[in-house]
């Protein structure tokens, strides 16, 4: 199974609420919803660990991907695009990162 992390933060005109409100009401149902997920969980990053610096990304999603031959399928649906859409406008330049367990 595959991971995909996605590290970001918020747009600067965008507030933690719109942003968490929208992640609760559309994006992880609809992700959740998808045959290749597995599970969808987004965190919001508090502090690093042992310092003051403020940590690098506001926010983390973790999403889990059953089989990515179908998750392929499913990210050009007409209802993941409009989801991917959405989400450009709320996160600066996220970063997606693939990954599996190697212990």
């Amino acid at each position: 199974m595959a991971t995909l992390i996605v590290l970001f933060n918020l747009k600067t005109d965008i507030s933690a609420s719109d942003y968490e409100n929208w992640a609760q009401t559309t994006d992880v149902p609809t992700v959740k919803g998808l045959k290749s997920i597995q599970d969808f969980k987004v965190y919001r990053s508090l502090s690093i660990l042992g310092s003051d610096a403020k940590p690098p990304y506001q926010y983390f999603e973790i999403i889990e991907v059953a089989d990515m031959e179908i998750f392929g399928q499913e990210v050009g649906s007409p209802t993941v695009q409009k989801v991917a859409g959405e989400f450009q406008k709320f996160a600066d330049n996220p970063i997606f990162i693939f990954t599996e367990q190697c212990a």
